[in-house]
């Protein structure tokens, strides 16, 4: 697996700075260093802004969330198992959550090859190299308030995996606080859970569902920059313009960018009440009406996926990861800006 490739894959220096912990700095690269413990202060700190707690910000599936002091409690517990998923595929190497497995979200859960995830058997390869068994609580936790986090939740329902969560406040809320993050990548014995079949019709979409969506008019919500959504980048802020030859939205689209949903300050998920505000009543989505979410390449659309779903209890929401780099490159493709 590429966990075991990137081991000896040389990065690039690290610094510790309050309140953010361990970042990437610049300078020269230099090889990983063997570390068993990496150092944190003492005391574990309160958030910058104290949200409420997961069960009473009245989420349809509060379930779904677990806090960074439930991870805590849980670090011992052998069935529980916390899985990394950063953007920064080099992140989880410089210090991650004590017992943590990182997931390499373009060489783990795609296919090689063809444009899609990989196939049952592969998958289930997967989860038994991360000592995975029938019964686990997997958590997932990351950087940019849990964006990938979200996007490998999203990849396992495909296959109907089962208890799932997702840290509250991710990498970067674990971090402010203060608690513990280590160097040492565990070696898990292999588990022994069977995947199903992959799904996709219940929760993703496809060109041809977004083209039939388009004529019943269906809601869609675009998730990207308001810069992307106006057809002035193709890509986020701060990174290469690259992807697509054309650029502007589905015609149709709501522009609610997915960070909205999270309390920067926290990098906690925002309660239902404010979600509702934003998704219902700003934008006038309804969770009886069919959504379609898309982004760039279908990560940060994963993550509002996730919110209407579980935070909001939207019950039919698909996520379209072919997103723009798909439709911005097809010949007649409808566009609006």
């Amino acid at each position: 697996m590429s966990r075991g490739a990137l081991l000896g894959t040389p990065v690039r220096s690290r610094e510790y700075t309050e309140p953010y912990g361990w970042v990437l700095a610049d300078g020269p690269v230099s090889p990983l260093p063997i570390l068993n413990s990496i150092p944190v202060p003492s005391k574990v700190r309160p958030p910058m802004s104290a949200p409420l707690p997961i069960q009473d910000r009245g989420y349809a599936h509060p379930e779904v969330l677990v806090s960074t002091q439930w991870v805590a409690d849980h670090l011992d517990d052998p069935r529980v198992k916390l899985l990394e998923s950063n953007e920064d595929v080099l992140l989880y190497h410089t210090g991650h959550i004590p017992g943590a497995l990182n997931i390499d979200w373009h060489n783990d859960l795609n296919d090689p090859l063809t444009r899609d995830y990989l196939d049952r058997s592969r998958f289930q390869e997967l989860l038994r190299t991360l000592g995975l068994n029938e019964g686990d609580t997997v958590v997932f936790y990351g950087d940019r308030h849990n964006w990938w986090a979200t996007y490998a939740f999203w990849v396992f329902r495909l296959f109907g995996v089962e208890n799932l969560r997702v840290m509250d406040g991710g990498r970067s809320g674990w971090e402010q606080e203060g608690r513990p993050m280590t160097a040492e990548i565990p070696s898990p014995e292999p588990g022994t859970i069977q995947a199903g079949e992959r799904d996709d019709a219940p929760i993703r979409a496809f060109r041809d569902d977004v083209t039939a969506h388009l004529e019943s008019q269906g809601s869609l919500v675009d998730v990207r920059s308001p810069e992307e959504f106006s057809g002035e980048r193709m890509h986020m802020p701060d990174y290469p313009n690259e992807g697509a030859l054309r650029g502007g939205h589905i015609p149709g689209a709501r522009n609610v960018p997915w960070s909205r949903a999270v309390d920067p300050a926290s990098h906690t998920f925002l309660p239902a009440e404010t979600l509702r505000e934003i998704y219902l009543q700003e934008q006038g989505l309804s969770p009886d009406r069919e959504v379609i979410a898309y982004c760039r390449i279908g990560e940060r659309s994963s993550h509002t996926w996730f919110v209407l779903t579980y935070l909001l209890g939207f019950d039919r929401v698909r996520n379209y990861d072919g997103s723009w780099t798909e439709w911005g490159n097809l010949v007649r493709a409808p566009i609006e800006r």
